[in-house]
Order: C-alpha cells, then structure tokens, then sequence
C-alpha cells in the first residue's frame, strides 16, 4: 500500500523581493530566455494572434480569463464574425451578445464587455485609450486586462499579472501566501513590472504566459524544459508544487431552487428573462419556485393554469463561486389563461426545433440540450 505524501510547508518564511531596476542583468537576463524559448516553443496561431487589433485582444482576455484556451477559441472565432468591430458590438442588444456567451459561464463577462464597448463608442470615438488607468476604468477591464491589452495590440510596456504569470513568478522567487491577497499583490505587481522588458513587451507577455499555461501549470510542472529554471527558487529547493500558495478553503454554503419546466401545447417552453443583476444576469432561464408548494402561485403570475401532475426530473447541481446551488427540475403540463406571457417582453416561449437567439443559463442550456424533458 502506498503512502500518500503530506504537503509540506515552504521551508522559507515569506519572500519579498525588492523590484529589480530596468537595466538589472538579472531582468534583461530572464526577459533574454523567455523571449528566446517562447521563438521556438510558443503559441503563436491563435486566432486573436492574427489581425492584432485592441479589440480582438481585449476580447479575448475577457473570454481568457478563468477559462481554458481549448474551449475560448471557438467563442472568440463565432463571436468575432458576429461583432467583428466595437461599434457593431455597442450597437447590438444584449441578448445578442449573451446568447454567443451561452456556456462560456461568468456571465457578467459578456454584461461588462458590452457596456465596455458603449462607453468606447460614446466616449472614444470606438477608440481604445493608450494608458492602463483609461483602459483599466471601462467596466471588466482590470489592471492586468488592460496592460495585456495595450502590450499585445500596440506592443506598450504594460506588466500582466494574470492566473499564469502569478504562478511563474511565485515559483521563481519563492512568494509564499496567496497570490490574490493585497499584501502578496504588493509584492508581484512591482516584480512584475521590473521583469517586463522596455522592447518586445507583446512578445514577452505571450511569453510568459505561455510559460505558466504550457510548462509551469499548476499540477505536474515541466522544469526540464523550462528556460528560467537555473534561477527559480522554488525549482532549486524542490518546492514547485508548494507554490503559488493555495487560496484559503472554505465550506460553500449550499441554496436550493427548483426550476419550472412549463411546457404548453405545442411543446414550447416558458423561459423568463433574470434581472440584469445578480447569477446569470439578463440571461433566459425557467421560472424558479424556492418551494414546491409555490408552484400554483408561481403560475397564477405567469397567467398560466397547470393541467397536469408536477413531474420530478433529475436534479442538477452548479457551482458557483461563492456557493452551490441545489436545482429540482419540475415538468408541468400548463395552458394559457390571459395574455400575461404575450404582453410581457421578459416571457417567452421558447421552440427548441427553432430556438430564439437568447442567452441561456448553463443549467437551462444543459436541460434542454439533453431532452430531460418527458
């Protein structure tokens, strides 16, 4: 029987290194080796790579962020041919932009980006700003979103501290605690900084977070091939898996809801629009009941009558950030009694055999993509 390890804590107390100047051999150094493997190793056919514009950028930080490469590129590509400018994504309705962010998740993503391009529209003649503190003040855009923005697209030497560039640095200087708290914050952005060479900025930001997404990843980490591992500390007391330093855990708390699967007649569904605040914000999903016994007051809104037995489905669980939501699907068989669901803009029937153009939750998605409906 084998033993499993137990982590060990890192064998220095926490590091704070003090911001290297420009013309430190230290920085042109690893700026040098980075810029060199990333010539030969790194990613350079992704779709926002081509036609390198602020937009096409900016959009596909904001997809990028806490999302995988793999499932991004097929978004940015549908999304791109449907808004391929920021006027044309300002001008088209919100429902539009989320029904192409369907699945994608962080759903005020998709909200941000559009106000995003409106206020660029409104405000910039539909131009991206040239300093980080303009571009970081539209809505979505942090500090690193906008300096990998502006290093990227117009090759500005802005610092990025993203997910990946975070557990390089961690790794190679040995920053203990959590790379997101203010104080450990304090200590990357200027690190960050420093390292971030005067010439070839946008190369050197696709570097270095090719670096953390293709050999420094968070599991099983490929210090072999790594072209800064002669001087990171983490590699030289074999402490990689200890860094970046895990976020504190904590028990999520657990809500529970049931959806109402209100189908009429000829097979449709009734989708509700969410409030444009909140989980899923703007998007379509079906009406909720926090109770079951709510289920005839629930309908009595809607103007509808239930003319058959509540069916139980399956259950559904989504995680959230901050907690787990418990979902009980409940098909009902329902007619019409007014014109409660006509009159309303934020009601539809929703046809599955020619499905309207609108975001939908994840949950909604995965319901009525698997048929669970009987």
């Amino acid at each position: 029987m084998t033993r499993r390890a137990t982590p060990r804590e890192p064998t220095a107390p926490p590091l704070h290194p003090a911001p290297l100047a420009h013309d430190d051999p230290a920085v042109k150094s690893f700026a040098e080796r980075l810029l060199a493997w990333h010539a030969r190793h790194g990613r350079h056919d992704l779709p926002w790579q081509r036609d390198r514009s602020p937009y096409r950028v900016w959009v596909s930080e904001i997809m990028l962020q806490q999302t995988q490469v793999a499932t991004v590129v097929g978004y940015f590509e549908r999304f791109m041919q449907r808004f391929p400018t920021v006027q044309v994504l300002a001008d088209a309705p919100l429902d539009a932009v989320l029904h192409l962010w369907s699945g994608l998740g962080y759903y005020a993503r998709a909200r941000n980006l559009h106000r995003a391009a409106q206020v660029l529209v409104a405000q910039h003649a539909g131009e991206f700003p040239w300093t980080v503190d303009e571009v970081a003040s539209l809505p979505g855009i942090g500090r690193s979103t906008a300096g990998a923005v502006l290093a990227q697209a117009r090759d500005l030497r802005c610092a990025i501290l993203d997910g990946n560039v975070k557990r390089v640095l961690t790794r190679h200087r040995r920053i203990t605690g959590w790379p997101d708290a203010p104080a450990v914050l304090k200590v990357l952005w200027p690190l960050a900084e420093s390292l971030t060479p005067a010439v070839r900025t946008a190369a050197y930001t696709q570097a270095i977070m090719d670096l953390g997404a293709t050999l420094c990843t968070r599991a099983s980490p490929r210090c072999a091939d790594c072209p800064v591992r002669a001087d990171c500390a983490a590699h030289r007391h074999g402490e990689q898996a200890l860094y970046p330093t895990p976020r504190p855990k904590k028990v999520l708390p657990v809500r529970a809801t049931h959806f109402l699967l209100l189908e009429r007649a000829d097979g449709a569904l009734l989708l509700e629009r969410r409030p444009p605040s909140g989980i899923w914000g703007g998007l379509w999903g079906f009406p909720e009941a926090t109770e079951r016994h709510d289920v005839d007051a629930v309908c009595a809104r809607l103007g509808l009558a239930a003319c058959s037995a509540t069916r139980t489905l399956p259950s559904v669980t989504h995680a959230f950030t901050h907690f787990r939501l418990d979902i009980t699907p409940l098909a009902i068989d329902v007619v019409e009694r007014d014109d409660v669901c006509m009159a309303s803009p934020d009601l539809l029937w929703y046809n599955a055999a020619a499905p309207a153009a609108v975001g939908l939750a994840k949950p909604v998605k995965d319901l009525l993509r698997r048929g669970m409906i009987p």
